[in-house]
């Protein structure tokens, strides 16, 4: 749609209309920034550096609000999966624990916490993965098998993993040398780009499930921070901490064809 959110750093959220260029609305509810953003058809879901989730209706903004809490510091990722069914959400714990764990009612909860996974009704995490050893940022749902996550780990970690949320079973993981910082995957082909920070900056393509590497794109100086794919899925743009935007025509329909 037209709307654009803006996250603050006060933890407020913003509601823009991108076409008129005017602010809509502005709701509270955050008490520390808000730096991860997650659209789900009308809903909108925020993670803040307060530890806690919320979902809102934008078309109500004084309705009743899902809360959700479940990590120990800051959330820095938020995707909602392709059937708009389970949220995905990345913390900042930087802590190691056991590789999965399924939540009963009753259950008290983990003392680890690093990505979450929950339903769209209930709140309380379904799974909880904690192989990455620094911050979780990077989070992407496959488009082409259902419950196939992919994440990526920051500057002590750098590794890109993935989840079979279905069965909670952990799959493929690479080191792949720098901090993870986006990831979003091909419509057209199993493919997925990820950006980097410290120490290359880079920009990779990888082939699923073999974890081919398909391209490498250099250019940046600093670390690739925003990442966003053109609607016809076939190019990409980057935005860096050198202040410079790059475009990127790395998911061709005609190669992913052939490939």
């Amino acid at each position: 749609g037209s709307l654009v959110a803006v996250g603050t750093h006060k933890g407020y959220v913003q509601i823009w209309d991108a076409a008129g260029g005017r602010k809509l609305i502005s709701l509270e509810g955050h008490s520390a920034r808000v730096g991860a953003l997650a659209w789900n058809g009308e809903q909108l879901s925020s993670g803040s550096r307060d530890r806690v989730i919320l979902q809102r209706d934008v078309r109500t903004p004084g309705s009743a609000e899902r809360r959700l809490q479940g990590h120990r510091q800051e959330v820095c990722g938020l995707k909602w999966s392709p059937d708009h069914q389970h949220l995905a959400s990345g913390g900042n714990d930087n802590k190691v624990g056991v590789r999965v764990r399924v939540f009963l009612s009753r259950d008290p909860g983990p003392r680890t916490r690093d990505l979450l996974v929950w339903n769209s009704s209930s709140l309380v995490p379904m799974q909880q993965y904690s192989d990455h050893l620094a911050a979780v940022k990077a989070i992407a749902w496959s488009p082409h098998q259902h419950g196939l996550l992919a994440s990526g780990g920051g500057t002590a970690d750098r590794c890109l993993r993935f989840w079979n949320t279905l069965t909670g079973q952990a799959l493929q993981s690479t080191d792949t040398g720098s901090q993870v910082c986006n990831l979003a995957w091909s419509k057209h082909a199993n493919e997925l780009v990820s950006t980097h920070g410290y120490s290359q900056n880079q920009i990779l393509v990888w082939k699923y499930p073999s974890l081919t590497q398909v391209a490498k794109l250099t250019g940046h100086s600093y670390r690739v921070l925003y990442l966003a794919v053109s609607p016809d899925g076939e190019a990409i743009v980057t935005g860096a901490g050198d202040e410079t935007l790059r475009f990127w025509n790395v998911f061709s329909k005609t190669r992913c064809t052939k490939g």
